[in-house]
């Protein structure tokens, strides 16, 4: 099977997709590639771990940004007011031939701490909620059965995950993406850490 690295890529035009100031370009997303879109508290931290670990295994991009809220256009002053209903959060961009949007979860579950609501470690508010925000019926039915198998073998029954369909993407401010890679000694979460679990069975 052709890996999707080696086609061209296209812009995407997905009419879902929106941008908040300060962003310019957008992704490219290449022919048979498929997005993962979660929440797991302070995004700087979340993007990082994403992009460190699956950088060559199937990552395409990955973007920070905001959604699940009402609020057009948001900014970042205006999320971490708790006032927008939009939830920091991460979308990735990745090859289903390398990586898949199971693993992607699995991990996910690993690198967070999914039982706290509207709050990870010392950052509070519905903004920093944990969330998986599924793309289609597929991506619904192994968001639901993975987070089934961690509450009950990881996690004692206590996510409180959000399972979302994903509404409408605002990328964040541009100097928001990549954020830890450009500024090694920024504020990163404590809770972002993977978790030493045993493979879900």
């Amino acid at each position: 099977m052709t890996s999707i690295f080696q086609k061209l890529t296209r812009p995407f035009t997905s009419s879902t997709l929106r941008f908040a100031p300060e962003q310019t370009a957008k992704m490219d997303v290449p022919e048979g590639a498929q997005k993962c879109t979660l929440a797991a508290g302070c995004f700087w931290g979340v993007e990082h771990m994403y992009r460190k670990d699956f950088a060559s295994k199937g990552l395409l991009d990955a973007r920070v940004g905001y959604i699940g809220g009402d609020t057009k256009s948001p900014s970042y002053r205006s999320v971490c007011s708790g006032t927008t209903g939009h939830a920091e959060a991460l979308q990735v961009v990745f090859d289903p031939a390398q990586v898949s949007y199971r693993s992607l979860l699995e991990y996910f579950y690993r690198m967070h701490d999914p039982t706290t609501a509207n709050r990870q470690g010392p950052d509070v508010g519905s903004q920093y909620r944990s969330g998986i925000f599924y793309h289609d019926a597929e991506q619904k039915q192994i968001a639901e059965d993975v987070t089934k198998k961690a509450n009950d073998q990881w996690y004692n029954g206590k996510i409180a995950t959000e399972i979302l369909e994903a509404g409408t993407w605002w990328d964040a401010e541009s100097y928001h993406q990549e954020y830890l890679h450009h500024n090694p000694s920024g504020y990163e979460c404590p809770s972002h850490f993977l978790r030493k679990f045993p493979p879900l069975s």
